[in-house]
This record gives structure tokens, sequence and C-alpha cells, in this order.
């Protein structure tokens, strides 16, 4: 059974994983894909619906709440404080506020590489993602209890570690090689999953700013339980493990060859400006939740509804205008593909950074236009439009890329590795989030629309060297 890229078994045919596939879709199509993958996103939604859910309230949570005095219960708090403080000086509520929030969204995406390893090597994906599951269920619940904030945030920085990568591979993993429908399948997922973030923040952050944070927190909680029930569900109908299948393939044993090893350095050239572009992206939750906070002219009056937009709400616009614009653009690049004008991988990777740094102009332009009052939330709704579409032609193309080109036998460690781009990018979004405070908000913004610059230069840089290799 050859189902792997060896030089005994070329990429074009791997026909142990085109009988599985065959198998999979024999058992009912929905809409043209295999059934899995609509439990897959369904899956994902419920555990984006979670992180999204618990991110929106995170930094408003510990500024608001946790940080002030009079909360010196939180286990482990003051450790993390002189660490931190003896690296970056003291720290008030908010600069200590976003250092946590840059942590803990920054090891998210570094233990995905872990369990990548874990999944390629130890459980297999399936297994992999139900303890993930499981320990993300678990941490949620724990978040509503004070004392255990600290010890919450690490037992789901491990489920998300054994839960991320291995579920995003097998979606790529119900396709055939070459099977053309692989990529709408990863924007079918991205659609999918961004669902679920879109209500988050609606749920999850009504219930936290209206009821109470703990509230939120528990919403959280049913959310992944009912994504772990819809994944045990869907099992008969998932493609095998890797892991297995290069076991009675002997491949595990096996050195990589040289088409294999061009691919994992292909895709390392893209990690680091990827991470400067998750440094800039998810400053969302972070200095943008606070500027909507604090700098925001918040009241709306529709025909249907007057009031103020609570500030969680506007974490949910990215993810609804994602699974808005997602045909669109989709519809796009198949019009550019027809006249031979459909750019490349790299090129589309680069537009994404430049879009995020287009976005970060608009709001430097909105602390312009207020001159110490409160600007219109139509600044940030155009920041979203922005940064929105510079999301697409990033993130769901590098996920398809990786399940495209990365060696099978490896395939979730490249994507956990793939994942950890985002490690140092949260890890920087933290450390420039810090900055909110001392810095006027126009050069704030416009510092942060420089990395994102910055970085869609270097990854255009590389379009004509990785071209061959990326084929595309």
């Amino acid at each position: 059974m050859k189902s792997f890229r060896t030089k005994s078994a070329p990429h074009h045919r791997r026909p142990a994983r085109r009988a599985g596939t065959n198998r999979i879709a024999a058992e009912g199509d929905f809409l043209g894909h295999p059934r899995g993958l609509t439990f897959l996103f369904t899956t994902e939604m419920w555990e984006r619906f979670s992180y999204y859910g618990m991110r929106a309230l995170l930094v408003l949570y510990m500024v608001k709440y946790l940080l002030l005095p009079g909360h010196d219960d939180v286990i482990g708090l003051g450790a993390v404080r002189g660490v931190l403080e003896s690296l970056f000086g003291p720290l008030g509520v908010q600069p200590f506020a976003s250092q946590i929030y840059g942590l803990y969204t920054g090891f998210v995406y570094l233990t995905p590489l872990f369990g990548g390893w874990l999944a390629d090597h130890v459980l297999g994906q399936r297994r992999t993602v139900i303890l993930g599951a499981a320990l993300m269920a678990v941490g949620y619940f724990m978040m509503a209890f004070e004392p255990l904030f600290l010890l919450a945030l690490f037992t789901l920085i491990l489920g998300n570690g054994a839960f991320k990568p291995n579920i995003s591979t097998q979606v790529g993993g119900l396709y055939a090689p070459g099977d053309h429908r692989r990529d709408r399948a990863y924007s079918i997922f991205y659609v999918g999953i961004n669902v679920g973030a879109f209500l988050a923040p609606l749920i999850c952050g009504t219930l936290g700013e209206e009821l109470g944070w703990h509230y939120g927190f528990a919403a959280a909680g049913v959310g992944m339980t009912i994504a772990l029930a819809v994944y045990l569900y869907a099992s008969p109908m998932l493609p095998p493990d890797e892991m297995h299948k290069a076991k009675a393939a002997g491949l595990d044993k096996k050195p990589l060859d040289r088409n294999e090893w061009r691919a994992i350095l292909a895709l390392i050239a893209l990690f680091l400006p990827t991470t400067m572009f998750w440094a800039t992206y998810e400053q969302q939750g972070n200095t943008i939740a606070l500027w909507a906070d604090e700098h925001t002219d918040r009241a709306i009056d529709l025909l249907v509804w007057h009031g103020e937009i609570p500030v969680t709400w506007f974490q949910a616009f990215n993810p609804f205008m994602i699974f808005t614009f997602t045909p669109f653009v989709i519809g796009f690049w198949a019009w550019q593909e027809k006249r031979g004008m459909e750019p490349s991988t790299v090129t589309k990777m680069a537009l994404g950074c430049f879009c995020v740094a287009f976005s970060y102009l608009i709001m430097a332009g909105a602390a312009w236009s207020t001159t110490g009052n409160s600007a219109s939330w139509w600044w940030l709704f155009a920041y979203f439009v922005v940064i929105t579409v510079g999301e697409l032609y990033l993130s769901p193309i590098g996920l398809s890329l990786v399940s495209k080109i990365a060696p099978a036998r490896m395939i979730s460690t490249m994507m956990g590795l793939w994942l950890g781009t985002s490690f140092i990018g949260n890890f920087v979004a933290g450390w420039l989030g810090s900055f909110w405070s001392s810095m006027d908000k126009i050069s704030f913004f416009t510092v942060i629309a420089a990395v994102a610059a910055s970085a869609g230069v270097v990854i255009w840089s590389f379009n004509r060297p990785l071209k061959g290799i990326l084929q595309g």
C-alpha cells in the first residue's frame, strides 16, 4: 500500500488515499463533497465559537475586573507578574492584561506543533482530536472560577495544541491527490468555522457583559462540549489516520526524499513573514477592543433598533464578513483564472498582508479624525471590511497549501508548524499592544500598518524563487 510521496510512490499515484476517499464519498456526498467535511466544519465551528467567545471577553475581563485591586486569589498570578515585570519593567493593569493576552494566544498556536507530532507518531489524528476537545471543554468551564484562571488558560493551550492541527489536516485527507475540490473544501471549512466565530461575541460576549463574566465563559464550555459530541458521531465518516497508513507501508522508518525536503523548506521560508501578519491581525481582540470601548461612538439609530453597540459585538464583524465575502472572493479568483490573471499562492498571501496594512491606516485616519472626541463606529466597520479581505487572501490559502505539499507521513506536524507561525505573531501582538497606553493612537496604528506592509514585501520577494515548488 503506497500512500505517501516517496520515490517509489509519486505524488500523482497514491492508491490507498484515493481508495479511502472514494469509499468515503460513496457513503453519500453533500453538495459535491464528502459528508465528513460537513461534520468537520461543524466540529470546528463549535470549537471556534468557544475560542472566540472567550477571546472577546478576555482582555475586558482582566482590565475591568480580574486585575483590579482586591482580586489576589488567582493561583500563580503574582509569579507571572514578577516574570513579566523582570523583562519589561513595571506593568499597569492594561499592559499586564495585554501581555497575558499575547502569551495565551501565542502559546495556543505553538502547541499545535507538539499536537501534530503526537498525532503523526503516537496517537493518530482521531485520538489526538478527541483528547484536545476534552481538555478544552474542561478548560472553558474552569474559566468560570477566578482562582483557576491561569490553570484554565494552560489547559486550553494544551487542548488547542492537540485539536487544531489534526482537525485541519483531516479535511485534506477526504480528497485524493490532485482532486480539484480540495481548495474549495478549505474555503467551505473556513466559512463554516466563522459562523461559530460570528455567533461567539454575540452570545458569550453578551452573557459576559450583561449577566456576569463567568456566564460567558461557561457558554464557551457548552460550545466545546457540543464540538466533541459532533466529532465522536462523525468518526466513521472521517479518513484513516496517516500514522497507521505510514506504519503499514513501512514509510515511518524511511528518510525523507529530496522532493519532500524541498516542500518542507518552501513552507519554512514563508513562516517568518507570516508571523508578522498574525502580529498585526491579532490586534482585533486586544487594542481594537480597547479602541471600541474607549474611543468609539457606538450609538446606532436604525429603523428596527436604537441604542449602543456592545463592545464585544465588534468582534463579530470579522467572522460575519468572512462568510459573506468568501463566495465573492472565490468567484473573483475563478474569473481571474479564466483570463489567466489569477495571482499565485505567494502573491495572494502578500496581497493579504497589504490589505491588513491598509486596514490599520484606516484606523490611523479614525484616530486623526477624533481630535479628542469619539470616532464613529463606521471607521471600525471599514477596518473590518479591509482586514477580512486580507485574511481571506492568506489564512485558508495557507491551510490548503500545507495539505497539498507537506509530506503525508508528517502532515499534522507541518500543519502544527504552520499554525505555530501565530505563536511568535501573537506574542509580538501582545508586546505591540503594551504600547497602547503610552503612544498616541495615530502613531500606534501607523506602526502596526508598517509591520504588516513589511511582511507583505518579504512574502512578495519569495514569489519567483518558490513558484516552481509551490505550483502557483
